[in-house]
């Protein structure tokens, strides 16, 4: 079984880390929300269907409206912004940004109403975590690095950190359903929509043609489908049954690292002195707020909360 454990997390760690890469392939040539509503209708449509065959039942009408805020906050809010940047800022500093994910859940449990505060130890990670966040997106004279990020880019980011915040403190106590696999891909679906409604809305597909779709980007896309999508999910569903938690949720910790290496290695992104340090930063933060903050438990059913 311990060997199944590691096997099955070594593959999330390499799964999760390669997506931000994946969605930047993608992206190439197909426009990134539309490219996500596509991602994720066969992904949920795959999951329910296989669920259904499995004996779970739909989820119900207020089930399905919740799944359908929450998949928009995070799919749409959270992954189709993390998409619309990457066409600007390289996949492994999105990861790194993203990251801090658990930060703004720190802060989103602040202030809720009858959320649980931060001790005094949370708040210095707070503020580190920050610093790590300027050290990687700040001015060049005051970071010391040679890449400008485009700052719309690096804004969509952190709403998508936000977004991903949102959803996730309200997927605590909203009705969804008791399949972690039903409820993620009742989100999938019910997000594909809210994805391809802003894909219209915003005109990005005015002048695409799907004729100049590139094997590379359906290549990327068919990886995010079944790949990042089912394999990631179904891998993060089956070590949350059998491995502890604590465990599983190093993913968080590792996944930046590889997109950075993978951004490296195959997206010819540039790796400077001042993404290690924020690396180191951001990571070491996030590791001292969870392991000191005041444990709220957030269950199996958030399952797309903090994944690209």
């Amino acid at each position: 079984m311990r060997s199944k454990i590691w096997l099955a997390l070594l593959a999330l760690y390499i799964v999760w880390g390669s997506t931000y890469l994946g969605i930047k392939i993608a992206i190439e040539t197909i426009p990134p929300f539309f490219h996500g509503g596509i991602r994720f209708l066969i992904s949920g449509l795959i999951l329910i269907i296989w669920q259904r065959a499995a004996g779970q039942s739909m989820p119900t009408g207020k089930q399905w409206i919740s799944t359908a805020i929450i998949g928009s906050l995070l799919l749409l809010g959270g992954n189709g912004l993390v998409a619309w940047a990457e066409q600007f800022i390289p996949s492994g500093i999105a990861a790194l940004i993203i990251a801090s994910v658990p930060m703004f859940l720190v802060i989103g449990e602040a202030i809720r109403p009858n959320g649980v505060k931060p001790n005094w130890q949370g708040i210095v990670g707070l503020l580190i975590g920050f610093v790590g966040i300027f050290i990687l997106v700040g001015p060049a004279e005051f970071s010391g690095g040679g890449t400008k990020l485009n700052p719309l880019g690096v804004a969509a980011l952190l709403a998508a950190c936000l977004f991903w915040a949102t959803g996730s403190i309200y997927s605590k106590s909203a009705d969804l359903p008791k399949s972690s696999l039903m409820n993620t891909g009742a989100q999938m679906l019910t997000g594909s929509i809210s994805l391809f409604i802003i894909s219209f809305v915003t005109g990005e597909l005015n002048g695409w043609e799907i004729s100049a779709v590139s094997a590379r980007s359906l290549y990327g896309l068919s990886y995010l489908i079944f790949v990042g999508s089912l394999v990631g999910f179904v891998s993060y569903g089956w070590l949350l049954q059998n491995a502890p938690i604590s465990l599983v949720s190093t993913y968080a910790y590792v996944n930046p690292v590889v997109a950075v290496l993978l951004g490296v290695w195959f997206g010819n992104e540039t790796l400077e002195p001042r993404m290690w340090i924020a690396t180191a930063i951001i990571i070491g933060s996030v590791i001292f707020i969870n392991s000191t903050r005041p444990k709220v438990k957030y269950e199996a059913k958030e399952v797309v909360e903090g994944a690209s």
